[in-house]
């Protein structure tokens, strides 16, 4: 407020002397009062910036939990480097221009309508360092997107307002077909699942999305209703999900959850599926929970998970009588 005022009470003085000098004299002192107050913007800006960026560069977390996002990463700080030299230098000779060459009695400005060298060092050198920049992250682009490894794991992730459902192949490793025609809520088949496909008899899903650490994981990406968008930001990857049109990547883990909650001394830390774009009223509530873990977790989870099939044909099969059912079953236990 006070900053306010005095900056009101300049602007009204300036007024005064305006009329009071002419118009030329009072115009020469307003230059001088904005060009001091440009050198007063130039470093105080300067330093918030630099404030800001000690005070919030940990917020990133301690690095890409995924081998993809190192490269991610590496990319984020050259492109920061290149981008944060231009501004200061550009800003800097911006403030000062201003303030150097303000108006003053004898000085006159020099008309400088066009130079063609100038032009094309201005314009060529940016469009080499953008082209530099924009091949390195298609490379990136093209690694995520590419063939999984053979050996990847499977993950179908769905997006609907408001919230994932993910899919896993069973032993047989493949994931069953769907039709989105068959999508039920109410039959316990919110992806449409062909029971009449034998690949989706062992399919099961999850709230929940596990992953082997140092395994590579390969994510199918699609929505049931609008654009959502599958972001991990612990393994600095996003992926579009759109409707009909099935998107894929694939990133390979570096630390388990445990390893991720002592790196950063978070007992409550988690990755996390963050949907990225506005996707609603209950936008909010598109998030998932991410567990990295070894092998022999993830095998002993997986076996304690029923299949979608059994799940969405469990009220077609007959309940066993009552008083029959232990009976019955010790006789097949022992005749086994």
């Amino acid at each position: 407020m006070l900053i306010f005022v005095v900056i009101f009470q300049i602007a009204k003085a300036s007024e005064y002397v305006s009329i009071l000098k002419g118009e030329k004299k009072a115009r020469q002192q307003s230059n001088r009062i904005n060009g001091f107050l440009m050198i007063v913007f130039l470093v105080l800006g300067l330093f918030g910036a630099y404030y800001c960026n000690d005070v919030l560069k940990d917020k990133l977390g301690p690095g890409a939990a995924s081998v993809q996002g190192e490269g991610i990463d590496t990319l984020i700080a050259v492109t920061l480097a290149i981008t944060g030299f231009v501004c200061v230098v550009t800003q800097v000779l911006l403030f000062w221009f201003a303030f150097k060459f303000q108006e003053k009695e004898g000085r006159n400005a020099f008309y400088f309508p066009h130079n063609s060298k100038l032009e094309v060092i201005w314009t060529v050198i940016p469009a080499i360092a953008l082209t530099i920049l924009v091949a390195f992250g298609l490379k990136h682009w093209f690694a995520i997107t590419s063939d999984a490894p053979k050996d990847a794991m499977v993950v179908e992730v769905t997006g609907k307002q408001f919230n994932w459902l993910v899919r896993y192949p069973g032993k047989d490793g493949q994931l069953g077909s769907k039709k989105f025609k068959l999508i039920s809520d109410v039959n316990s088949n919110p992806v449409g699942q062909d029971w009449e496909d034998g690949l989706n008899k062992d399919d099961f899903m999850s709230n929940e999305i596990h992953l082997v650490v140092g395994k590579p994981v390969k994510f199918i990406i699609g929505s049931r209703d609008v654009i959502h968008d599958v972001g991990l930001p612990q393994f600095r990857m996003k992926m579009d999900a759109v409707p009909g049109i099935p998107t894929t990547l694939w990133i390979t883990p570096k630390y388990t959850t445990t390893d991720m909650r002592a790196k950063t001394e978070n007992p409550d830390f988690v990755f996390e599926l963050s949907c990225d774009q506005m996707c609603g009223a209950g936008h909010f509530s598109m998030r998932a929970v991410i567990v990295v873990e070894t092998q022999q977790e993830f095998d002993a989870w997986a076996a304690k998970q029923k299949s979608q099939y059994e799940l969405a044909n469990a009220s077609a099969t007959p309940a066993p009588a009552a008083g029959a059912d232990s009976t019955a079953s010790k006789a097949v236990a022992i005749a086994k």
